[in-house]
């Protein structure tokens, strides 16, 4: 899938670089393209990446120096027949091509299609071809990591790819995170289909957000699923978004697991093991055990061949360069283009200091309201003919309609948003470092960030940016306040939230004084959209 807002890099058939020969394009991301190609020493196919730091945003370049150095110790550790390599890296000299000019390249091996691509085109309820062979070699790349001390943390269809001869191979390791202990950390990113409940309502911290093990544990038995049910997810919901919360239905108890009838009765029990909801009983099922029972399962004839490896190239320090690239989404990795996969999940909320951390003050959202004309409209909606400007009506209702909590409602949000800013997308606060239409700390900005207007960028300066960001972070605060026993007086509560944290709402068991003009505020301009 090609980025629409940002051109391909134009690279001409032919032209060499890093010693192959270009051949086409394959596709293009919001921070660079890959390009088909070959070795000038021996003709072998092979992918490369171009990024080029000119496209970046402060922020951006910052989190890609965070991840470089885990890139290239995964790289120079990690070599497997079960993970794509990337064989070398250069930065091009080109003085008098200034689109190429500094550009960062990256060769790697190429693959002909995606684990998605195969999903894709197979019928639902059949399985994949090859399926338990397919699942024992990803199954086995997933335990080399392990064993090596890494978490893949974005283990899905898109991430697995099919070598000439169907061998499957993990990639994108964007998300790879060296273990210390019994955990890692990873920036809040992150795929809402495969992601395990836990991740929902853990905290980033400076370092990130902790990922354990069993997170790739629960991946693995959302793609076996896929795999033998021909691309079902076990969990309903037409959107990854609904998915995820049937799964976190699922692990509160409120709902049971369902595998698909396809799923053949020996793989159920396996499957059933992964999906463990408690994150503690899912953590005893290692990738070692996981694999013995994988292939013991799919049996000695689905038994992946360790195919012998040309020896590893070095990997200069430049290569931790993909690793943010395709930790956003936005990458192809060994010819096959690599997107994030639909709606990021709302990432853990970092403990708040100042403003601009999420809240929500709203009505229950049962029944309707009569607008100006008499008509009914749906509780909570945005009257016409309020002070809302126009052009943001959509964004703060359809970020609204995201969130399961009837508490978060557009009118909450448009409430919350003139408080903040008087709906001002200039708005600044330097005493206070908060900014923008939602008043983001940018520190906090950083864990929550998600792309509103789809330009591939995330920018608390940016009211789609800003408002979807909020919009997550709300919701997420109505949950931990529901999960706590705090419900009376909820709206209020959560809007107090947003300007301090959800621990010093929880502590206080209350709105804290200091914040009680401001929620009086939210809530009055919320009775002036409900009434």
């Amino acid at each position: 899938m090609n980025d629409p807002g940002r051109p391909p890099l134009d690279v001409p058939a032919g032209r060499l670089v890093a010693g192959t020969r270009i051949t086409g394009l394959i596709g293009s991301g919001s921070w660079g393209s890959v390009y088909a190609a070959e070795e000038l020493a021996d003709g072998a196919p092979v992918a490369v990446k171009f990024l080029r730091p000119d496209q970046l945003t402060p922020g951006q370049r910052r989190t890609m120096a965070e991840l470089v150095e885990r890139e290239v110790r995964f790289s120079r550790q990690a070599d497997h027949p079960g993970l794509v390599r990337t064989l070398r890296t250069a930065t091009l000299d080109e003085p008098d091509d200034p689109p190429l000019d500094g550009a960062v390249v990256l060769v790697m091996e190429r693959a002909e299609r995606s684990l998605q691509d195969l999903l894709a085109a197979t019928a639902p309820h059949t399985p994949v071809p090859e399926a338990e062979r397919l699942l024992t070699e990803i199954c086995a790349g997933l335990a080399h990591m392990h064993r090596h001390g890494w978490v893949h943390g974005d283990l899905k269809g898109a991430n697995i790819l099919l070598m000439p001869g169907g061998a499957a191979r993990l990639a994108d390791f964007g998300l790879t995170a060296e273990l210390e202990g019994t955990h890692a950390y990873v920036p809040p990113l992150g795929s809402p289909d495969h992601v395990p409940p836990e991740w929902w309502s853990q905290r980033a911290g400076s370092r990130g957000v902790p990922l354990r093990p069993g997170a790739d544990v629960w991946a693995f038995g959302v793609l076996a699923h896929q795999v033998l049910s021909g691309g079902l997810h076990p969990f309903p919901g037409a959107t990854a978004r609904a998915r995820s919360l049937a799964a976190q239905s699922y692990a509160r108890g409120a709902s049971p697991l369902r595998l698909d009838q396809s799923v053949p009765e020996r793989w159920r029990g396996l499957i059933t093991a992964c999906l463990a909801a408690d994150p503690a009983e899912r953590g005893r099922l290692d990738a070692a055990e996981l694999l013995r029972r994988v292939s013991l399962t799919a049996g000695p004839e689905a038994g992946c061949e360790v195919r012998r490896r040309r020896p590893r190239r070095t990997v200069p320090l430049v290569a931790g360069a993909l690793a943010l690239a395709l930790a956003a989404g936005a990458a192809a990795l060994a010819g096959t283009l690599l997107p994030g996969g639909g709606e990021s999940p709302p990432p853990p909320a970092a403990t708040a200091t100042s403003g601009g951390q999420g809240g929500q003050s709203g009505q229950s959202g049962q029944g309707g309201q009569s607008d100006q004309s008499g008509q009914t409209r749906p509780a909570g909606a945005i009257p016409e003919g309020s002070d809302v400007p126009v052009a943001l009506r959509e964004v703060i209702t359809g970020t609204a309609r995201r969130c399961p909590e009837p508490e978060v409602t557009p009118a909450l949000l448009a409430a919350m948003l003139k408080a903040e800013s008087g709906f001002d997308a200039a708005a600044a606060r330097p005493q206070s470092d908060e900014y923008g239409i939602a008043m983001w700390t940018p520190a906090v900005f950083n864990a929550w960030a998600q792309d509103g207007d789809n330009d591939g960028d995330r920018d608390y300066m940016s009211a789609p940016d800003a408002i979807v960001s909020m919009g997550n972070y709300v919701c997420w605060l109505d949950q931990q306040f529901k999960h706590r026993g705090l419900s009376a007086g909820l709206p209020a509560l959560v809007v107090a939230g947003y300007r301090t944290s959800d621990k010093t709402v929880a502590d206080a068991g209350r709105v804290p004084d200091r914040v009680r003009p401001h929620v009086d505020q939210v809530m009055k301009y919320l009775a002036e959209y409900t009434g």
